[in-house]
């Protein structure tokens, strides 16, 4: 009862500014301002605001979720514990596989190369030196 009236205060307040924001000519926002205020009022009258003060303000609901947090934990806790041992109760254990393959994907390609290097032209840098001419550098 009290979950419905603060609900409905809440929006009976959003529609108050709302009329005057409509007031300033700014009327846009008066609609934003009033389809906001509506929503508590249609919570109260679709029974959500019922329903949810009936689980938050209800211990067995509340016994009941600290009894679901308290299973997780034990299942968190087995399944870290069964890792960290060698397979587990009475069970073999895991056969890890070895790390990445040495073969290489493309053999060839991955083979150094024997010769030397070709020789560098003599001049690298005519180019760069045709830029900076053209620049009048």
């Amino acid at each position: 009862m009290l979950a419905e009236t603060i609900c409905s205060a809440v929006s009976a307040a959003g529609l108050g500014i709302a009329a005057v924001t409509a007031y300033r000519r700014r009327f846009l926002a008066a609609a934003r301002i009033a389809a906001y205020a509506l929503v508590p009022v249609g919570l109260v009258m679709t029974g959500v605001v019922e329903w949810l003060t009936g689980i938050v303000f209800n211990p067995t609901v509340w016994i009941g979720f600290g009894l679901l947090g308290l299973a997780w934990l034990i299942l968190a806790t087995t399944r870290a514990v069964e890792r960290r041992s060698l397979g587990g109760a009475g069970r073999p254990a895991k056969k890890t596989k070895a790390g990445p393959s040495r073969e290489a994907v493309a053999p060839a390609a991955s083979k150094p190369s024997l010769s030397t290097p070709a020789p560098a032209p003599a001049d690298d840098f005519s180019d760069i030196e045709a830029i900076l001419k053209k620049h009048g550098i």
